[in-house]
Parts: C-alpha cells; structure tokens; sequence
C-alpha cells in the first residue's frame, strides 16, 4: 500500500520537476518527454520556441498534423502558445524494445502557408512489472538424473527496456537446484535450473520453489512463478518384443494396404516409461516405400509394389522405444511368394543371314536365348515354331535353342522367311512371347537359264537387207544377280558349208537375231542354227534352243524356156501332117521358173502368129494344138510367138519362137533353107553352118531311133512304123529337174516327136502327152522311168531324167 501511495506522487509531480530540453531553429523544433505523462500536460511553449506571437498562431490559423495516418497525441493550446499531451503515451506500445522511441507531428501555418517539424523522444519509465507466461513450472524429473543436470525455465518478460528490464532471478532455497543465469549477445537473460544434488524420490515425490525475477528500475518491480518439480521413477525397464523375430510369406503385387504382420511388444514401467512407440530402424529407402508402420499398434501394411523379381525375401528391423527413450529391437522376415506376371522373353543371340540355298538339311542358323523372371512352374517355359517353315528349334544348353533348316532351300521359290518363334511359360494362367526373326536366303548359281520356247521359227524374204531383224529368243534364270543375268550367242556351225555367224548373229544382250548377208531362196530354203543362253554365275550354267530360219520366195526369176530352146541361133522346126485334124496336138513349150509357189504357176499365151486361128497352146500346159483341121490353103510355113508368164506380182515372162512345117514327109525339109534364107540374108554363111551340123545330129539320132525301134519290136507290138524318126524337143539342164511341183517340167517328162522318112503320104503318128488336160498347180506329175519306156518302147534301162 505503501509502494502504491508513492508511485502515484511521482507521476503526478513528474512534470514539474522534468528537464525540458528544446532545440531552437527557425524551422524544426524538438522535445523529450517521458512516457505516461497526463492529458492537458505542457511539452513546450510552441510559440515561443517558434518566436512567433499568440495572435500570430490565431491569424495564421495554427493546427498540429501527423506523418501520414498516424495518431495525434499532442496538440496547440491557441491562448497560450503551449504545446500539451491529448492521448496516452505509452512507449511500450509505440516502440517496444527499441532504444529510442521518437513522435514527429508537423505545425501547419496559414497565410502564407508553411509547415514546421515537430520532433519528440519519448523516454521509458519502470512503469511495467516483471511476467511469467506461465504462474506454474511443471518438471518430471527423474530420480535417476544426475547431479549437473540443467532444464531450461521460462523467461519473464517485462516491457520496459534497458534498466528497467529484468535484470536478474532469484530461486528459493533448497538443497537439489540452482539457478544458472546466461545473458545472450542481444542483452536477454535466459535461465536454466540446476541438479545440484540427485533427487530421490522415495524420500520426495514433489518440491514446490518460488522462482523470482527482479528489474533494475527505480522503485525496483518484480514477478514470480511456482516450479512444481515431481520425482519420477527410473526408467529401468526397457520394451519387450513378444518374438525376436518375426516371420510372414507376402504374394507379390499384392494390393496396397495389405496386412503383413503385426509386432507387439510390452514394458515393465508404468505411465509414459510403459507408453511405447514403433519405428524402422536402419531401414533403405527402398524398403520404406514398400511397407507402412502404425506407431502405436505395430501393423506392417503393404505401401508400394511388391516385385518379386526384385526381393524374393525382405528383412525389417523394427524399434520399440518407452517414453523416456529406452528401446528394444525385432526382425520381420517377409518371404515373397512369385505370382506369374512375367512373359518369358526371347532373345535372338546369333543369326546366319543371308544363308546360301544350297545349305543342307539341319544346318545352325541361329542360336534363342528364352529367359523368364518367374520361378518354379512360372519359369518353366515351352518354346515352338510357325508352322509351313523349313526350319525347327532344336534345344541346346539352358535356355538356348538352335535355330536350324529342316530341308534344302530355294531361294527361287522362297527368297525370305518371317519366322515367328513363341514362348509359352508353365504358370496358370499361362504367358507367352513371340519373336520375328526376318531370314533371307542367298542365291547360287544353280539355275541354267531356260528358254521361253522349245524351239523358235524365223521368217524371212529372199533378198533382205543385211542387218534386218529375223527374231527374238528369250531365255529366263530364276537367279538372282549376275547368277540370272543372261548372254546370248550363237553355237559355231555351218550353212551350206560356210560358217553360221556369216549368216546371223546375236545380240548378248537381247537376244535378237540379226541377218548379216542377204538370202537367197533359189539357193537354200531353210536352214536351222543353235543359239545358246548362258549365265553370268561362276561357274556358268547354259542351254540350247534350235533357231529355224525359213527363206521365203520372192518372184525374182523370170521363166526360163527349155523348149524350144533359145540358146545359140539354132532354131527348132515341127513337122505338122497335113492331115491332122482340130485339137491334135502338134509341140509342146516347155519352160520352168526357179521361184517357188505361185511365182513359179507358169501360164502360156500364144502373143503371134502366121495363122491366128490354126493353132492354140493350152494356158498351163504349154501344149499346142490344132484349133481346126489343116486345109489346103493354108500356109505350110508356120510361125508361133508364144509367151510364158508367172504368177508373182509383179509378174515375170519370158518369150519364145516356135516354127511349124506342115508337111507329110521329111522331103520337104531342105525347103527350111528358104524360110531362113529370106528372113537372115545377111548371116547365110553362119546359118549354112549351123545346118550342116543340125543335118548331121539329125542323121546320128535318126539312126538311134532305128536301132531302138528294132530292139522294141523284139519285145512289143510295133508301135511306130519303120523309119520313124524321132526329133528330140528339149534339152533338159540339171539344175531345172525339180521345181517342187509348180512349174510344168517334171524330171520323169520327156516329150518326143517321132516322123516318117517315107514319102510325104506318109502316116504321121503322134504319142499325146502324158496330162492330156491341164496340169493343176497344186498337183504334181509323177511317171517312173519304166512308164516312159513302156510308153516310147524304150529299153528297161533308161537313165531316170535329171
């Protein structure tokens, strides 16, 4: 009561004995005031320390303002000039622990305007008394703590600052603690109770110090608190697990939040001593992912996933730990159990690719690795290959397969394998894998190149251009590369004697047959060539094809007449009996063309002569005939100018002059000199010649004739009567014996003329050809020697004709 009487004293007559301190300046002023003071409180004489009048503040209507939004504490009594507190000061709350606490308020004038600064520190006072959070201090110390022991005690605050502040503690009496004061580098004083001797609790469960902390200000305050301490048992029995070790069997994959295991353990201690808590101790960060550990009850739950292709078996070391910090430890084995959630894998280790198509059966190809991460059954694995492949998996060492060919290979009919191998494990349900594997088979030369047709035929006009293109062979090899590439050429031989290549050649490379002369069909019709394709492999493989070239005609050969021949100036004469009548037959005009087919139909036209309408020739025969019978009048010379043309376009002929006599008896002939006398006056020597010498061929066949004759009567009735003599018609060459049925001379046709030597009443006897009608085109003549001699009573060795 005393303290309280004296306190009020000192504020209320504070004012009165403060040291004002004022700065004079003509624009700032300043004061220091202490804190607390009253409301209506004089700070200053504004007026004065400002030298301005008190009319002067009113005229120039005078008012205090604050920095920003502060709050205004003082204010201008307008009577008297004085400066004076309106607000509660209290620097606790303006500026808590700062040393120096300072109020700026601004004097606003009017008229003119001008603003004057106004400054005041506000000084501390011991006005706040020392506090405890806390009027109690609880400590459960243990009797086993030993002596030095230090347990740090709450700070009293105070809100005065310098020596005002606590400055120091005091702790009651006794003889188990002491008070240990530190002062921080900022000034603070932090305190700490000290076992100064060992606590013994059946002796003091409690004790009960008055804790004091005293200021440095002037009247000195002070505050305290109670430390209640209570004397704790000793800790002296730690946790007891009920197994040291613990095991469990956890399928993998197992969902999250699964129950593993529980761990339990017991303590001897009561209260917080028997409370215990569990932990993993030691524990990988691999490990703490996976599994979750209720403190309290001990429940290991599953966290993340469990594989166990990583962990077949995971160890825990589990802490459990009293309150005050005893612990004992257990191990949890968890044996993870495999589920099948592994496909096995197949690894292509060695591949032989490309393999050669010649390779035999049961060749390694490749090598397969099948692995699979499961255990037992589920590692358990099967392995098969596509079906319609030639090869097979032959097993190997472990886990290894030969990949190996069960029959030759065709690169011609397979050139690439897509072989698909699968894997198949033994778990339930059952995994599988499957690999490609992409093969290629390489080529050999095994192959020959095989041409597209058993045999080629070429067609080509007599007369071509050297150079020009008969055909093209092609051959194909199913090889591949230089193994299929195909060269062509042409097999040595010969043609008519000369060698192949003068008459054709190859290209290599496209296989067309070239004509290198020009052919001629009237020398050779056909003929055949070997044209061989062989490869480019190593070594090559070849084959031949006949190539047979066919000549076709073309009309470039005029008709050539055999009688009556042309050759020389000789002339050929027939004798026609005057008592022949119409279509007798009186010569016959041979001729033969060397081309072939209906360039060599031969037609004949009479194109002159001295009686148009005596004689005819028969338009493919050649024969001439008696249009009408012979009379008296008409002229015993006879002159016919026959044409004979072929059938080719354009068409060819040739012309020949036959000369008839009509006449019935040889007698007459000598008459011939003046038929030729008058027509080849200026050659009568020449021609004087040539009929001596015809006279004498005419004599030696005349007694040719006989003799024949004779012979013949021996064996057959007279055909011919005696003195017949016979006047050959043609002179046949060799090349024209065979015209291959298409002209009108045929090697077995003789037509013969046979005359009296009587008188010229003599009978003329005529042997009619042997086609009496006209010979068809497409039909060919055949007599055998032996007809012709039965017919002209010839002996039986008659030469065949050539």
């Amino acid at each position: 009561m005393r303290n309280a009487v004296y306190e009020g004293f000192f504020i209320t007559h504070f004012a009165f004995f403060l040291f004002i301190c004022v700065h004079f300046a003509y624009g700032d002023v300043s004061y220091s005031i202490a804190e607390e003071m009253k409301r209506g409180s004089v700070i200053g004489n504004i007026a004065k320390d400002l030298g301005l009048g008190i009319n002067t503040l009113s005229f120039r209507k005078a008012r205090i303002d604050t920095d920003g939004n502060d709050k205004k504490y003082c204010d201008i009594n307008m009577s008297t000039g004085d400066l004076i507190v309106t607000d509660r000061i209290d620097r606790d709350t303006l500026c808590g622990k700062k040393a120096a606490c300072v109020l700026k308020e601004e004097l606003v004038l009017e008229n003119p305007l001008e603003l004057k600064r106004i400054t005041i520190q506000v000084k501390d006072i011991n006005d706040n008394t020392p506090e405890f959070s806390e009027n109690l201090i609880l400590f459960e110390i243990s009797e086993s703590a030993v002596k030095g022991a230090k347990f740090l005690l709450t700070e009293a605050r105070d809100g005065d600052i310098g020596t005002n502040a606590v400055q120091r503690y005091d702790l009651q009496n006794n003889e188990h603690f002491t008070i240990n004061v530190n002062t921080e580098a900022s000034g603070r004083k932090q305190s700490e109770l000290v076992l100064v001797k060992e606590l013994d609790r059946e002796r003091e469960e409690e004790l009960k110090l008055v804790f004091t902390a005293v200021d440095g200000g002037s009247p000195q305050k002070s505050g305290t608190a109670i430390i209640h301490v209570t004397v704790l048992d000793a800790n002296d029995n730690a946790p007891v697990f009920s197994q040291e070790i613990y095991k469990s069997s956890l399928p993998e994959n197992s969902p999250l939040g699964f129950l593993v295991n529980i761990v339990s353990a017991t303590d001897a201690d009561s209260g917080s001593n028997g409370e215990i808590t569990f932990n993993f101790d030691h524990m990988s960060d691999d490990h703490v992912s996976l599994f979750s550990l209720d403190h309290k009850t001990g429940e290991i739950r599953v966290a993340g996933l469990i594989d166990y292709e990583t962990y077949t078996s995971i160890e825990l070391r589990i802490r459990a730990k009293d309150g005050p910090g005893l612990t004992s430890y257990c191990t949890v084995i968890i044996d993870i159990t495999d589920v099948n959630d592994n496909p096995p894998t197949v690894t292509l280790k060695s591949l032989s690719n490309p393999i050669p198509e010649h390779v035999s059966p049961d060749t390694e190809v490749g090598i397969i690795n099948v692995q699979d991460r499961d255990s037992g059954n589920n590692r358990q694995v099967r392995c098969s290959i596509q079906q319609g492949v030639p090869f097979k998996l032959v097993p190997s060492i472990k886990n290894y397969y030969s990949l190996v060919t069960t029959e030759q290979l065709d690169r011609e009919l397979v050139s690439d394998y897509n072989i698909t191998i699968t894997a198949t494990d033994e778990g339930s349900p059952s995994l599988s894998s499957s690999k490609t594997v992409q093969l290629s088979v390489a080529d050999i030369n095994d192959n020959p190149p095989v041409f597209e047709e058993q045999s080629y035929s070429a067609y080509v006009t007599e007369n071509n251009k050297p150079g020009s293109t008969l055909c093209s062979v092609t051959a194909r090899d199913p090889d591949w590369r230089q193994n299929g590439t195909v060269i062509y050429s042409l097999l040595p031989g010969e043609v008519n004697g000369a060698p192949v290549s003068s008459y054709l050649s190859v290209n290599g490379d496209t296989g067309v047959i070239h004509a290198v002369r020009s052919f001629d069909y009237e020398q050779f019709r056909s003929f055949k060539v070997q044209v061989m394709a062989r490869d480019n492999g190593s070594p090559p493989l070849s084959s031949n094809v006949t190539v047979s070239v066919f000549i076709a005609d073309v009309n470039d050969n005029s008709p050539q007449i055999l009688y009556p021949t042309t050759e020389g100036s000789s002339f050929m004469t027939e004798l026609v009996p005057k008592a022949a009548q119409g279509g007798s037959l009186v010569s016959k005009v041979i001729a033969v063309d060397a081309d072939s087919g209906q360039n060599a139909w031969l037609s004949y036209h009479i194109v002159k002569s001295t009686d148009p309408g005596l004689f005819s020739i028969g338009l493919h025969s050649g024969e001439i005939k008696t249009q009408r019978d012979i009379s008296e009048s008409d002229s015993m010379k006879q002159n016919l100018i026959v044409a004979v043309k072929d059938n080719g376009q354009p068409s060819l002929s040739a012309t020949c002059s036959m000369y008839l006599l009509i006449s019935d008896n040889l007698a007459e002939v000598p008459e011939l000199k003046d038929i030729f006398h008058d027509e080849k006056n200026s050659k009568l020597t020449y021609y004087l010649i040539i009929a001596l010498v015809s006279v004498s061929t005419f004599f030696l066949t005349f007694i040719i004739i006989i003799l024949g004759v004779r012979f013949c009567r021996r064996r057959k009735p007279r055909l011919l009567f005696d003195g017949a003599v016979a006047i050959p018609s043609a002179y046949l060459p060799p090349n024209y014996a065979d015209v291959d049925g298409t002209g009108t001379l045929r090697s077995t046709y003789n037509y013969d003329a046979y005359l009296t030597t009587g008188s010229r009443t003599s009978d003329f006897k005529f042997v009619s050809s042997y086609n009496d009608n006209t010979l068809p085109a497409d039909q060919t003549l055949k007599k055998s020697p032996s007809d012709f001699a039965d017919a002209f009573c010839l002996p039986d060795e008659f030469p065949e004709s050539q």
